[in-house]
Order: C-alpha cells, then structure tokens, then sequence
C-alpha cells in the first residue's frame, strides 16, 4: 500500500514600495508552518475544534530564525517589528479556496512603515495584537536579506496557502 503524503506550504510574497508609489523590491518565499499550527490544523479537521476566526501579518526584526516549536509567547530566534503606522497586525484576509489554495491577493496586508527601521522576515498569526504574545503562530519566512525601510515605505504582503497529496 503506498503511503499518502499530505503537504502544506504557505507562500508570502512581500512588495516595497516606496513614498511616490514605486516598487522597491519584491520577494518571494516559503515559509515553515510550525508545529503548533499543523497540531491545529489536525485538531480542527478530526477532532471538530473551532477554527481560527481570523489571521494577521507581522514583521520581524533583522536576521529572524524560526524553528517548527516556535509558538508566538516563546520563538527565541527573533523578535516583532512594530515599526508601521497601523494600530494592529494588519489582516490577512483570506479569498475563496481553489485547486487546493487559498491567498490574500484580492486584498494584500498592508503596512504603513512610520520610521527608518530593518525587517528580516514576516509571520502569519491569529492575533491581532502589534507585539503581542496571545494567539497561535502559523509560521513564518526570513527575508533573503534583511531589507532596510525609509519612514513612509509601504509593504504589501500576500500569502497563499495551499496543500497537495502525494
């Protein structure tokens, strides 16, 4: 009998733009789902638990490292950048499921950038809360290289998730 593997992979696709509107910068990269996130996952399809009711981006410092035991009150290799303009976490706003994926890019999180600062990397989390602690972490991605901000840069963030069987 041949085994059925089931993967999981979010995409961020991280856009700069600067004051005038102009790209920047694009990324694009996968991140680690980490393990609190697919014990959900499970717990959620088999065991009927209430699904997460909605799910913010962040940012992080220079030079993040995310390992799968990451939650968001205990993820030792990096920290939260706050330095945006918006009040919370913007939201991640998930469109309609299609061929195994779902994305954000109807409607991309947004971030404001309010002074000179380097981020490293992004996460996806259930909390809205800027530097919070609560809420669970769906993972994470570290830049190719840490990026520097001007105060009034603008980041657009669009996730995709998706899963496939093989």
């Amino acid at each position: 009998m041949k085994k059925l593997t089931v993967r999981r992979s979010h995409r961020f696709r991280i856009e700069c733009y600067d004051a005038e509107g102009r790209l920047k910068w694009v990324e694009e990269l996968d991140n680690i789902v980490v393990n609190e996130a697919l014990d959900d996952m499970l717990s959620v399809y088999y065991k009927g638990t209430a699904a997460p009711s909605a799910f913010h981006v962040g940012l992080t410092n220079a030079n993040p490292s995310f390992s799968a035991t990451d939650t968001m009150s205990s993820h030792a290799g990096w920290t939260e950048n706050t330095s945006y303009s918006e009040t919370s976490r913007p939201a991640c706003n998930f469109g309609s499921v299609s061929n195994q994926s779902v994305s954000n890019s109807g409607s991309p999180a947004v971030f404001t950038i309010n002074a000179n600062t380097t981020v490293g990397g992004a996460f996806l989390t259930t909390n809205a809360t800027k530097g919070g602690t609560a809420g669970k972490l769906i993972g994470g991605v570290a830049f190719s290289t840490n990026r520097t901000l001007a105060a009034n840069d603008t980041l657009q963030v669009t996730v995709t998730a998706s899963m496939s069987s093989s």
